[in-house]
């Protein structure tokens, strides 16, 4: 007899396609630009100093609108605000392609940034619902891993489409994307919501407060010529968190629930992405650039260098399973980090004059790891939440992930300037720069590792799939 597929079946198959669609958009989008810059500079007519804004503000606009996902997605239900964010997002392509000026894109920006601020948290969020805690791992491996590929294939596709097309195609490449996913999401994706929920509007504001303030203290670091304004606004950041803090321990209903750090293993998810992010997020940005400035290559050579990461993060994938149910979560997460750390420090060992693709290997293995630790951090921190707290839970980890990439960037760039104006240490050689620096993100990497010697050996038991 023929088997029949139940329409909840169905919606399995397809809901961690909708959400990588989504993420593969939303991590392309962040990146695509950086090589594009200059480009769009010449054809706006603006100094490509300038062009920072258009990065900036879809980076700030992220950080503001992320806290309320959860709530829009309990209040008006997730395939309403999925589809509504995959709107936005397209629009906001299609108006970033047709700008005519600066102020132009950086507002097609905001567009595009409220859209991705929802796209990924409510379609995670859709996920966490539909999937028993046993087949979740199974679903978010599969839709995480364009989180791994989309910030090394951005640049790398940003300089082949502006070299071979024009810039604006890499805005318009988001259009049939988004409407791939606007008809899967309409027809598959579930709409769950609880209509019982207040929105706490000054937490809110407090949070998105604080949120704006690190992010844009962590945009500005990278250009440390008056550091002394970038860390008052720095500090502000953490005084707004500390505020929040209070908020919340008031009671009523706050848009994050300080309950939420009473889960363990939520708690650990959240401070060991923050930590090991500080080196992981940092390579796909010094390497290019040690490639580019010390060894005098193009952009696109120092692209293809880093582009056998995305492939073995998508090998990786097919292993991180049987890892997790041999292993566990803390073996594997401690041995996975210090495994990490010691290949950022590899990328140290080459000097001046061995060739660029010694590199290859070592960035390849590094993709493979680096596709078991996200899978394994971003399913342990949800794996005992209950199901009141998965909304507010998911929206903080996904806030959480975005300020973590944010900080690894900005710490791999402020230990790099920090080795380059000490002249004594690299003997005038910008090449021992960048050296000092991946041994240095790489030893914090692996004391990051300590992180997850709060887990328990049978945490993440719950999680255990088929393979």
């Amino acid at each position: 007899m023929p088997t029949t597929t139940s329409p909840r079946q169905t919606v399995k198959k397809v809901l961690p396609l909708i959400l990588a669609t989504a993420i593969f958009m939303q991590m392309l989008d962040s990146t695509i630009l950086n090589t594009s810059l200059p480009s769009i500079a010449k054809d706006l007519d603006e100094s490509p100093l300038n062009m920072q804004n258009a990065i900036i503000s879809y980076v700030l606009t992220l950080a503001v609108f992320m806290p309320a996902s959860g709530f829009l997605a309990d209040r008006f239900g997730t395939r309403k605000v999925f589809v509504f964010s995959l709107v936005l997002f397209s629009l906001g392509s299609l108006f970033c392609a047709i700008s005519q000026n600066l102020t132009h894109l950086v507002i097609s920006r905001v567009i595009q940034g409220v859209g991705g601020s929802l796209m990924t948290p409510v379609g995670k969020l859709a996920l966490i619902k539909t999937f028993d805690r046993n087949e979740l791992l199974k679903a978010m491996n599969f839709a995480i891993i364009p989180a791994l590929i989309g910030p090394v294939l951005g640049p790398l596709v940003g300089g082949y489409m502006v070299d071979y097309l024009s810039w604006h195609w890499i805005f318009l490449i988001n259009i049939p994307i988004g409407i791939l996913g606007i008809v899967l999401g309409l027809k598959f994706m579930p709409n769950y919501n609880s209509r019982d929920t207040d929105f706490d509007l000054k937490g809110f504001l407090i949070f998105a407060a604080a949120s704006l303030l690190l992010s844009v203290s962590l945009e500005l670091f990278g250009d440390m010529q008056n550091i002394t304004p970038v860390l008052i606004i720095f500090i502000l950041g953490f005084l707004f968190l500390y505020y929040y803090y209070h908020h919340a321990k008031r009671g009523g209903n706050p848009i994050f629930p300080l309950s939420l750090f009473q889960v363990r293993t939520f708690r650990v998810g959240i401070v060991g992405n923050l930590a090991t992010r500080l080196g992981i997020s940092s390579v796909p940005l010094l390497l290019p650039l040690m490639i580019q400035i010390a060894y005098g290559q193009s952009a696109v050579i120092s692209g293809w260098i880093i582009a056998p990461m995305a492939l073995t993060a998508m090998f990786g994938k097919s292993y991180v399973i049987k890892i997790l149910n041999k292993y566990g979560y803390k073996r594997t997460l401690m041995l996975n980090t210090i495994v990490i750390g010691t290949l950022i420090c590899c990328l140290a060992i080459p000097d001046i004059h061995t060739s660029i693709f010694w590199f290859i290997p070592v960035i390849a293995i590094l993709g493979f790891f680096n596709s078991i630790q996200f899978t394994s951090m971003n399913t342990i921190s949800i794996a005992d939440l209950r199901n009141f707290q998965t909304s507010s839970g998911n929206s903080l980890l996904s806030v959480n992930q975005q300020l973590a990439i944010g900080f690894g960037i900005a710490f791999g760039l402020i230990v790099l300037k920090i080795y380059e104006n000490n002249t004594a240490l690299i003997q005038n050689e910008v090449h021992n720069a960048f050296r000092y620096t991946f041994l240095t993100v790489g030893a914090l990497t692996i004391l990051s590792s300590l992180v997850f010697r709060r887990l328990h050996v049978s945490d993440g038991r719950n999680m255990k799939s088929g393979e």
